[in-house]
């Protein structure tokens, strides 16, 4: 029997896989379902970020949309429990759990997405009457991460005469909402600092470790298909599944992402979609309107809005709340995860 020289084999195989290299192609080893052109199983993240985004077998999506800094504005205030519930939330913790758990998974999912996005990220967190204790543990916890930080104190006189004292039904807006309102107002005037996208979030939102890479991926992805910019929410709210009503189904990295309608606080967007929509966005720190997120939903009709499916981050409310933990999700997982 004659035998086969795997030695010549191997050497045109490698002469063969750097030709395909050179000129832009990728090889794929459907026996073994391996990739060797990047080195890389199908089961790993297989786009490159800033350049070209690839799904077997749809094949690739030049990035015409590149991302150039991330800069994620958090919201924080460990002495309210609730903004406008006396309910208890998932797992009945303090306040402060929730927040520090929060931060603890948001770092966490950064230090994923380095591995892949090479871009300036900075975290600004800006706080309300949280206790001094609570902040120094904050800022013990984020000094371990290699990240930029900086901590505001916020200052509600900035805006609280700005803010009109009767809500969208006649009623007089409570003092935990002004403090909401003021914060949204200075995160969307701290976001004028910024080069591209924002990630404005609440604190009391868990994060998987692969939420904000699968984020940023899914943004270069749809943004130079669609030649348009985004606005992504990280979670996938129950409430979306309360009616029937038409979508759209984009394809990210390793999830799938649907139009949505509606939203609440948290999402992240582009510095030129925050400048162009700038009155009808700061018009929900100025006046109480019901839903509050009103004019977020009036933006959505002219600027794409998208949430994965599943979801990528849980917002830690009431076990019975639609506005709260997302279907099909271990929550205690992730939650001890950020223990």
């Amino acid at each position: 029997m004659r035998q086969i020289n795997n030695k010549k084999n191997n050497v045109f195989k490698k002469f063969f896989v750097k030709i395909c290299r050179y000129f832009g192609f990728e090889l794929i080893d459907q026996n073994e379902l391996f990739i060797p052109t990047i080195k890389k199983g199908m089961d790993k993240t297989i786009s490159s970020a800033g350049k070209k985004s690839i799904n077997i077998p749809l094949g690739e999506v030049k990035i015409t949309r590149k991302i150039q800094s991330l800069d994620i504005i958090l919201r924080t205030c460990t002495s309210v429990k609730m903004l406008t519930q006396n309910k208890e939330r998932v797992f009945q913790a303090e306040k402060f759990e929730y927040t520090i758990r929060t931060i603890k998974s948001i770092l966490k999912a950064l230090d994923e997405a380095k591995k892949y996005f090479t871009i300036n990220i900075n975290l600004i967190i800006v706080d309300h009457n949280s206790s001094k204790e609570n902040l120094n543990q904050i800022k013990n916890l984020i000094s371990s991460y290699k990240i930029n930080f900086r901590l505001i104190n916020l200052d509600i006189n900035e805006f609280k005469d700005q803010i009109n004292k009767l809500n969208e039904i006649g009623e007089k807006v409570i003092d935990n909402q002004i403090s909401n309102m003021s914060n949204i107002w200075k995160s969307l005037e701290l976001s004028k600092s910024s080069s591209d996208l924002i990630y404005f979030v609440e604190d009391d939102y868990l994060h998987k470790r692969e939420a904000i890479k699968e984020i940023l991926f899914a943004y270069e992805r749809i943004s130079s298909q669609r030649e348009s910019e985004l606005i992504i929410v990280p979670a996938d709210y129950p409430y979306l599944y309360s009616k029937i009503e038409d979508t759209e189904i984009y394809l990210g990295e390793k999830y799938h992402w649907r139009k949505v309608n509606e939203s609440l606080c948290t999402f992240l967007t582009s510095k030129k979609v925050i400048e162009r929509n700038w009155e009808k966005i700061t018009s929900m720190c100025k006046f109480e309107h019901y839903p509050f997120e009103k004019p977020l939903h009036e933006i959505y009709k002219k600027e794409l809005c998208i949430s994965p499916i599943p979801s990528l981050a849980v917002h830690l409310t009431n076990i019975n709340s639609i506005y709260g933990i997302s279907p099909n999700i271990d929550l205690k997982k992730m939650w001890l995860e950020n223990e």
